[in-house]
Formats: C-alpha cells, sequence, structure tokens
C-alpha cells in the first residue's frame, strides 16, 4: 500500500446542479446530462471552471451490472435546472482528501483513504462522500481526481 497524501477539508456549503445517471455505466450518463446543461448555460466545468463532485447513488450490487451515479455542478443562485436535473443545497463539511491518477485506481485508494481514517484520530463523518475529477479528454488511465472522505472531529 502506498503512503496517502492526506488533507484536510472543510468544505463550505454550495448550491449544485445535480444531474443522475443509472445503468452499467452511469457516470457518462450523468456527465453528459451536466455537460450539456453547462454549455447551454454558458457555465465551465473542470479542468477550465468550476469543480465539479460525483458519487454512487446507489451503488453497485451483486448480481446487477447496474447502480447509479450523481454528479454536482456548483452553480450561482440565480441558475435554475432544466429538465430532470435538479437543485441540492449541500451543507459542506469537514474532509480527509487524497489524489490520486487512473481511474483503474479508484476502489483501491478508496479503501486506502478508509483505512487512513481508521488509524487516525478523526472519526466517520455522515455526510456525503465525493469524487472530484479534475482531468476530462485524457485516456481513463490519465484521468486524476480528488476523493474526498467524509470526517467528524
Amino acid at each position: 500500500m502506498n503512503k496517502l497524501d492526506v488533507k484536510i477539508v472543510q468544505l463550505e456549503p454550495m448550491r449544485v446542479i445535480s444531474a443522475y445517471g443509472f445503468g452499467a455505466e452511469p457516470e457518462g450518463i450523468a456527465w453528459e446530462k451536466l455537460e450539456a446543461f453547462a454549455h447551454k448555460k454558458g457555465l465551465k466545468m473542470q479542468p477550465e471552471g468550476k469543480s465539479t463532485f460525483g458519487f454512487n447513488n446507489p451503488n453497485p450490487s451483486k448480481g446487477s451490472p447496474n447502480y447509479g451515479y450523481e454528479v454536482w455542478l456548483p452553480v450561482e443562485k440565480d441558475i435554475e435546472p432544466e429538465d430532470d436535473l435538479r437543485v441540492v443545497d449541500f451543507e459542506g463539511g469537514l474532509y480527509a482528501v487524497t489524489k490520486f491518477k487512473g481511474l483503474q485506481n479508484i476502489g483501491r485508494v478508496w479503501g486506502e483513504l478508509a483505512k487512513w481514517r481508521e488509524s487516525s484520530k478523526y472519526k466517520c463523518g455522515h455526510h456525503q462522500w465525493l469524487e472530484e475529477m479534475l482531468t476530462s479528454d485524457v485516456p481513463i488511465e490519465e484521468f486524476v481526481f480528488n476523493l474526498y472522505l467524509p470526517i467528524a472531529e
């Protein structure tokens, strides 16, 4: 196991537009919806603009290739959702954050981050865990992410 570089970050509350996908590859479904909305509204997404956050919703389950994925784009109060997008008022929270490269590593790094928390002074937080994609338009093995593990003091 590699030693993680973990930073403690307080995410402030934010208003986000949420896009949802469900299927064998729901990340792409949700991402395409949010990208189309952002383009129509003249909003920039990562890496040139606002951070985007995503998470499984619901998690994959044994026996089914299908699961859900939700992607968030922080927006100002004057931006309203369209179609099946919705507004979420995220309360923010305290996070242990680590950066890594390569989508193929995401499960392993989530596991290492959870183990890091278990051996730290922090308790398990109950707010939303998040994945922040920092790159796009590169091969998936080159994607760079920040993982946000909810923690509490």
